[in-house]
């Protein structure tokens, strides 16, 4: 039997055609001898890297602020606009279905943008989530900067502490508006922010109370002090209850806490006090969004006896 001829040593990884690094010198050589689009991270084009990532929804991409939110489902986008969440466009493959029907109807009284879609793209849009058909795509929302609520000369201000869940964050928010708070502040990381679900337990009061994020929330709670303000944090072992602040009806800051683990340890610290809703009954907490509401209302009622108001 003839012997076999060898081939010689085996080629290291990078110097293979099918390496990464091989790919993307090939397509830079190629994009100087014809004009095209360099190549962006795993030897994709840049253009290549815009298209799919567009309109893909949060989580696909790194959240940055302006990366927008796909909601997903026929009760869900239906939902969301009824509740009045901005919309960017609406994605959908028939309209065969009583709530598609009626989201189609919604979406053109708002005039967002009707985008008639196969399943496999909007598989692609959704990455694989059930979408049942159809897919709201909501606007990126702005935050505003902390300062920006230090607003006349007795801002009220609510700042949450480890509030995960963006319905109780948007429940805050709708309370916020309700009792004249300039703005609701929240952490930027670790903690919820504008979602969907935000927009839709705020009643759309959204759009009229600013939302800041703060990137140490300790820090700025230090930084409103510095302003003027006197900050207070809502604790089941506080000193004083609720309806004894009367500082509150000067420039004030009211700090919330999650349900289950209250407000960290730095943030009760550095608040002048912390003050508690008075229980009767059985319960031993209070969701967070509720407590808000009664705080809030207190408040509210604090300032307006000291401006002469009922």
């Amino acid at each position: 039997m003839a012997k076999r001829k060898g081939k010689g040593p085996t080629p290291k990884a990078e110097d293979r055609h099918w390496h990464g690094k091989r790919q993307k010198a090939r397509a830079v050589k190629n994009a100087k001898r014809t004009g095209t689009p360099t190549v962006g991270p795993g030897g994709r084009t840049k253009a290549a890297a815009e298209v799919r990532d567009r309109g893909r929804p949060a989580g696909a991409r790194r959240a940055n602020g302006e990366v927008p939110e796909l909601v997903t489902g026929r009760n869900p986008v239906v939902e969301a606009l009824r509740a009045g969440v901005p919309g960017t466009a609406l994605y959908v493959m028939s309209g065969n279905d009583e709530r598609v029907r009626e989201s189609i109807q919604l979406a053109a009284d708002r005039r967002i943008p009707l985008m008639e879609t196969g399943k496999n793209e909007l598989d692609r849009l959704t990455d694989g989530a059930v979408h049942q058909g159809i897919a709201l795509q909501v606007r990126p929302y702005r935050y505003a900067h902390p300062d920006d609520l230090l607003k006349g000369t007795s801002p009220l201000i609510v700042a949450v502490d480890g509030i995960t869940d963006p319905r109780n964050l948007g429940a805050i928010v709708r309370s916020a508006a309700a009792f004249g708070a300039t703005g609701v502040v929240v952490p930027e990381r670790r903690a919820a922010g504008i979602t969907a679900g935000a927009w839709k337990s705020s009643a759309g009061t959204l759009a009229t109370v600013p939302v800041a994020q703060a990137t140490n929330l300790t820090r700025q709670l230090k930084a409103y002090q510095k302003a003027g303000c006197f900050v207070a944090g809502l604790d089941a072992g506080g000193g004083v209850t609720i309806t004894d602040l009367d500082l509150a009806t000067g420039p004030f800051v009211l700090v919330v806490g999650s349900e289950g683990k209250g407000l960290s340890r730095l943030v009760a610290e550095t608040c002048d006090m912390l003050a508690t809703i008075p229980m009767p009954g059985q319960a031993e907490s209070l969701n967070a969004g509720v407590a808000a509401g009664i705080a809030l209302y207190e408040i509210s009622r604090l300032r307006g006896a000291a401006s002469g108001g009922a």
